[in-house]
């Protein structure tokens, strides 16, 4: 009789366990704040994230799609006071547990997200910042495109500095350089991306030198290429590593020892030079933001380069490593290195050496890169700003330029034309003024 009595209760507490559990997270509470040259939506977590974030035109929209979470929190008249946004709603999510959250937007906007963990009595966050890509043509105005994404792309090794020797003689720094040639070469045929070289030849450069080349040229992100090698010919595969989190505190504190330079670090210099020049604390709080954002992004980057890189080759490592790697040491923008393979396994070694696999390495990891720079592009960017047009029969750059009320200088700028001749299927960039 009891037993019959408690069956009941069982099924409602399994019940419950199966709810709780088909929602690992859920969203607690929906802030947005508005500045004068933002707005910062901000999502209360009950733990981590798991999230992918996207831009729609037509009209303008910015999607957040949660994993395996549940809204706690009401969406009425969320957004309906911000200068740029309508409204905040849900929407189908693309898997079941999923969460679809989406921005209805009142401007053109570029976006930036990024986790913040618990800190006091703040839970965990989902931020992402909006900020205005362009208004209304200005009668007159020439157009000033966004800037380009910049890739510093850096092979190791060179020069005195060989590298690893594979079984047949074969030198890491003579493998990695066509791989990285032909990765800029991919990313420089996209529009709105730069790849920059670190070396360009067989040459020496010193692993300080290597980030600070990546500063100069104002990089978004620095991608070290390397081949990797073990005492014995069975391992094999690519793997991706990020920095470790010990090595990340530690060159953190040694920028802020010196003061004196901490101007030079990739956008978040200028803001702790013009804000907190005085104060360390300040300091190290804008330094722990910007090492926090530039590790939780080359997180997501390795995660989505080892799912491309799996297409074309086998995987050492399916997940991001972490160590305590030198060239990665930059607190202010994303740096991964990229084991392509081992040198040291005799049938990698000679697939290392031909072009037709080098190319498809390059291809993985350009279509990494791509991906994820045009879902999360630099606010300030082309990426963020641009509306690509497929040219049609018949029409003209004159044509295009009159549609979209932009001038023809700045179409031919966004899309580096020579000339005004137009193929049937060609993209365009259209910028946003």
């Amino acid at each position: 009789m009891l037993a019959r009595l408690l069956q009941p209760l069982g099924v409602v507490l399994l019940m419950l366990v199966l709810c709780q559990s088909a929602w690992a997270n859920q969203v607690n509470n929906i802030r947005i704040n508005h500045s004068a040259d933002k707005t910062r939506v901000v999502l209360d977590m009950a733990s981590s994230p798991d999230y992918k974030i996207s831009r729609l035109t037509g009209p303008d929209r910015v999607v957040i799609d949660l994993t395996n979470t549940k809204l706690a929190t009401k969406l009425d008249g969320l957004g309906e006071e911000s200068p740029m946004m309508r409204r905040i709603r849900a929407s189908s999510p693309s898997a079941t547990g999923n969460l679809r959250l989406v921005l209805d937007m009142s401007v053109s906007a570029g976006h930036k997200a990024f986790r913040l963990g618990p800190s006091g009595s703040a839970p965990h966050r989902l931020v992402v910042d909006l900020s205005p890509s362009g208004g209304n043509p200005v009668q007159g105005a020439k157009a000033q495109p966004g800037r380009k994404v910049v890739i510093a792309i850096d092979a190791g090794h060179g020069g005195k500095d060989p590298g690893s020797i594979g079984p047949s003689g074969v030198y890491e720094k003579n493998v990695v350089l066509p791989i990285a040639q032909k990765l800029q070469r991919d990313l420089d045929a996209h529009s709105g991306f730069e790849a920059v070289m670190v070396r360009s030849g067989d040459y020496f450069v010193s692993l300080d030198d290597r980030s600070a080349k990546a500063r100069t040229s104002k990089a978004d992100l620095l991608v070290s290429i390397h081949a990797d090698a073990f005492s014995t010919p069975q391992p094999k595969g690519a793997s991706v590593w990020v920095l470790s989190l010990r090595r990340a505190n530690s060159e953190m504190g040694r920028w802020l020892e010196r003061d004196d330079k901490l101007s030079e670090l990739r956008g978040i210099g200028e803001v702790i030079s013009q804000t907190s020049q005085d104060d360390p604390h300040l300091q190290r709080t804008f330094l722990d933001l910007a090492r926090e954002n530039s590790m939780m992004e080359s997180q997501q980057l390795a995660g989505r380069m080892l799912g491309e890189l799996g297409r074309v080759t086998t995987l050492h490592k399916r997940r991001p490593q972490s160590a305590s790697l030198a060239v990665l040491k930059s607190p202010d923008f994303p740096s991964l290195l990229v084991e392509t393979g081992f040198i040291s396994n005799p049938s990698e070694e000679a697939k290392l050496r031909t072009r037709g696999h080098q190319q498809k390495l390059a291809n993985a990891l350009s279509t990494a890169i791509v991906a994820h720079f045009s879902e999360n592009p630099p606010r300030d960017s082309l990426l963020a700003q641009r509306q690509v047009h497929k040219v049609r029969r018949g029409e003209s750059l004159s044509v295009i330029a009159s549609r979209y009320q932009v001038s023809l200088s700045a179409l031919r700028s966004a899309n580096q034309l020579r000339s005004d001749t137009l193929a049937v299927g060609q993209e365009l960039v259209i910028p946003k003024l």
